[in-house]
């Protein structure tokens, strides 16, 4: 059950999620409670208004992608590890397994594979029941990578993990029972990566940031005027920003709080 709050929890603390339960508030009210309703309503119109500005989204990203910088000089490293949520299951009318939003992740361990940088790569990832079928998320990124020129026999798959934490847990499994005690890349989104290190370096594991997927990038900040007053408005993208800046800061203070990072 604690997978499952973990999950429905946040979504009431997410700006949509927010929104609702006040503008929910207001129309339970309004009849009784005038006053109180249009405060609520308000409130909500400017959670929206604020989540969905560009410099509030990119701003919070910012803050965790700027934790652990790019990779420099790529060291080598005994073991690459990729973390999952970064694929989708091939449901028609799919051809086959893609990549989502974070499919950097893949792009970027199968560039550091074919650099040399390591000759084994751990993939983890596991399937939610509650969040549609599917084979595990570790066997969609074992096909996608080999596509990429990843062979089959550099890959070592954990397909039980449903969580960043079980990730770091499984993976630390695996590293003892192969008997794996060398540095290891860790690969994931860099808004992603420190509540990720964090976890490894709880379990004492050697971890190196690879971090990718950045959303931050310094041309932003050369738009020009076109591109100044375009971002006075309110957005999805930038909405989108500022919600998956949250679910990091929310997934480290609870992570923090059950003593797993």
């Amino acid at each position: 059950m604690f997978l499952f709050f973990s999950k429905l929890l946040p979504l009431l603390i997410y700006p949509l999620g927010l929104t609702s339960l006040l503008l929910g508030f207001a129309i339970a009210t309004f009849w009784k409670r005038p006053k109180a309703a249009a405060l609520s309503v308000g409130l909500a119109l400017g959670v929206l208004f604020m989540s969905a500005n560009h410099w509030v989204g990119y701003g919070l990203v910012g803050l965790l992608e700027g934790q652990y910088p790019p990779l420099q000089g790529s060291p080598p490293a005994d073991v690459i590890i990729v973390l999952g949520g970064c694929t989708r299951s091939a449901h028609s009318p799919r051809p086959w397994v893609e990549v989502s939003e974070e499919g950097d992740r893949l792009l970027y361990a199968a560039k550091l594979y074919r650099e040399g940088k390591t000759p084994k790569m751990i993939l983890t990832g596991g399937r939610v029941d509650w969040q549609g079928g599917g084979q595990a998320e570790a066997l969609d990124m074992a096909e996608l990578i080999q596509s990429m020129g990843v062979p089959k026999s550099a890959l070592i798959l954990e397909p039980e993990s449903r969580n960043t934490y079980e990730n770091a847990l499984k993976v630390n499994q695996i590293l003892k029972a192969q008997k794996l005690d060398g540095s290891l890349l860790l690969v994931t989104s860099a808004r992603h990566m420190p509540r990720s290190m964090a976890i490894f370096q709880k379990l004492g594991l050697p971890v190196i940031a690879a971090p990718t997927d950045f959303q931050v990038a310094n041309v932003d900040e050369n738009a020009g005027l076109l591109g100044f007053i375009l971002k006075l408005f309110p957005n999805v993208d930038s909405l989108e920003q500022t919600t998956n800046a949250l679910k990091e800061w929310i997934g480290f203070a609870t992570y923090r709080l059950q003593g797993w990072a």
